[in-house]
């Protein structure tokens, strides 16, 4: 969820307006309204999904691994398509782009409510996130051209305001549409809002300048980052059922080394890159990528898993999780622009230093969590989480574009925007992966100990499932005393499973405490970012 800005080309002149409704086409602050409600739907979209997992998991009597690509193959379309997508609209014009992702993303939403198979569901999501990528970038390139540059910083900071506050209303209002409605209804939420978009981009956008050199979309470089991101998740997501040391799972590894080997060489040839490797060069603008990864690592993978702990061991309905939830969400926005402000005065290396502190600490005090843990025991940690997230979320803002060469100060935004996606994406699967692997180390054991019914291999593995999710598998018929004590065992495993999970992210954020020390200020780029 972030928003880079870079300045706009010198001679550049937007394009004159299309026939329509006189001055009205173009006019700034109706163009603001028009773009602010296309990438809400991209906002919303990235946390109202996760408060409705364990509902579209119980509904379709999914994996965990399916209910990881739900979330992932999302993240995953986005990362890749986000640069060439910026692309894509300085050569085509941004709203010809912005205008056909507001169409799929009305399109791919009614498709995922309307169906009722997991495979399909998750295939719709990677058209959507690729239809989420041609909104953010090219409603960015709409506000440049509309608003004067004296206006430009003022639009981008409303908009900001907007996108942030959609992503932290984002899980109460799915935990509404969830516990009133239905879990589809989470996704039929954006075609009402996607056809008002529409309609007012048809009555009052403009088209951009285009930038006819704009030729080369260095296509064999997307298609390798695709198949190294891919590989990566997918190897991550199978390795707790094939087993970290499976040929399958090797090759998996194998395969994203490769892609990953043979995208650095394409780019070190390409004339025009997708990902010019000498951004690398600068220490502190890799330090910052690192510290975005960290961010997205741990703002995903615990709004994914704590999810299934509120509402299925907490018995939690879905509003009652989100508001749990809301002291993380709800801080970030409250807390980013005061981090702004301590960054302007002491630079960028105590904010994001002290940030990845804050976040270290949230993680171990989670860590801490027990079936005893009452709900509200969530909510300190959560707190100090938000406030830890926010500064390392703007300060990367100006240690990435800052310290990037100028002309690249657009590909440096959008090197950040992908960084949190896969960072996001990768939270969610190698947690899933440590809980996996912890759940399929005590499980059976804590069956036999309990002295419950021996349980055949498919049985076992379908329980493991379960239990994946906090859900305990009781079935029906079976005597109370004994159904608690499967629910006891259940749950105590998914909780060793989460301790593990939590610990693991907290031993991340030490290492980003001291990847923060590599960060310095950059040169101070006009209308450079606002990162959300």
């Amino acid at each position: 969820m972030s928003q880079s800005v870079t300045s706009k080309p010198e001679g550049a002149k937007a394009a004159p307006p299309r026939p329509g409704p006189g001055w009205l086409r173009g006019h700034p602050w109706l163009s603001l309204v028009v773009v602010a409600i296309g990438v809400m739907l991209v906002a919303l979209d990235g946390t109202i999904v996760g408060i409705a997992s364990p509902a579209i998991q119980k509904d379709l009597d999914a994996s965990l691994a399916d209910i990881q690509w739900v979330t992932n193959a999302y993240l995953l379309s986005i990362a890749v398509t986000l640069i060439v997508i910026g692309k894509l609209g300085d050569r085509f014009g941004h709203t010809k782009i912005f205008m056909a992702g507001a169409l799929g993303f009305i399109a791919t939403s009614a498709g995922i409510g309307l169906s009722g198979d997991i495979k399909v569901i998750i295939g719709l999501r990677v058209l959507q996130g690729v239809f989420g990528a041609m909104l953010q970038p090219t409603a960015l390139g709409i506000i440049r051209a509309t608003f004067p540059e004296e206006k430009l910083n003022t639009a981008i900071g409303i908009w900001g305001a907007v996108v942030a506050a959609s992503t932290a209303a984002g899980p109460i209002v799915g935990g509404l549409l969830v516990e009133h409605v239905s879990w589809q209804a989470c996704f039929y939420v954006n075609v009402p809002v996607g056809i008002v978009a529409l309609v007012m981009g048809g009555l009052f956008l403009k088209e951009t300048h285009l930038d006819r050199e704009a030729k080369s979309f260095d296509v064999p470089g997307i298609v390798l980052l695709s198949a190294t991101l891919a590989l990566l998740v997918y190897g991550v997501i199978k390795a707790s059922d094939y087993g970290w040391g499976d040929a399958k799972t090797l090759a998996l590894f194998g395969g994203a080394a490769v892609a990953c080997v043979l995208f650095v060489l394409r780019e070190s040839r390409a004339k025009e890159p997708l990902l010019p490797l000498r951004l690398f060069r600068s220490v502190p603008l890799v330090a910052g990528t690192l510290c975005v990864l960290i961010l997205a690592f741990a703002l995903f993978g615990v709004m994914f898993y704590l999810t299934f702990y509120l509402q299925n061991v907490h018995g939690l309905s879905a509003v009652d999780a989100a508001t749990r939830m809301l002291p993380l969400t709800g801080l970030m926005v409250v807390a980013s622009p005061i981090s702004s402000k301590l960054i302007d005065r002491f630079g960028p290396l105590p904010p994001i230093a002290a940030g990845m502190a804050l976040t270290t600490v949230a993680m171990f005090g989670l860590s801490t969590l027990d079936l005893g843990s009452g709900t509200n025991a969530t909510v300190v940690w959560l707190a100090i989480l938000g406030l830890g997230l926010a500064p390392i979320m703007v300060g990367a803002t100006d240690v990435i574009v800052g310290n990037a060469p100028v002309e690249l100060a657009g590909v440096a935004g959008g090197l950040q925007s992908t960084a949190m996606q896969v960072g996001g994406a990768l939270g969610t699967s190698i947690l899933g992966a440590v809980m996996s692997a912890k759940i399929d180390n005590v499980f059976a054991s804590r069956w036999t100990d309990a002295h419950l019914p021996t349980l055949s291999d498919a049985q076992l593995d379908q329980a493991k499932e379960a239990v994946s999710v906090g859900v305990a598998p009781v079935p029906s018929g079976t005597p109370k005393s004994a159904a608690q004590l499967i629910t006891q065992v259940s749950h105590s495993t998914f909780m060793d499973g989460l301790h593990n999970a939590l610990i693991v992210t907290g031993s991340i954020g030490v290492v980003g405490i001291l990847i923060a020390l590599l960060i310095r200020r950059g040169r101070k780029v006009e209308g450079a970012a606002v990162h959300i």
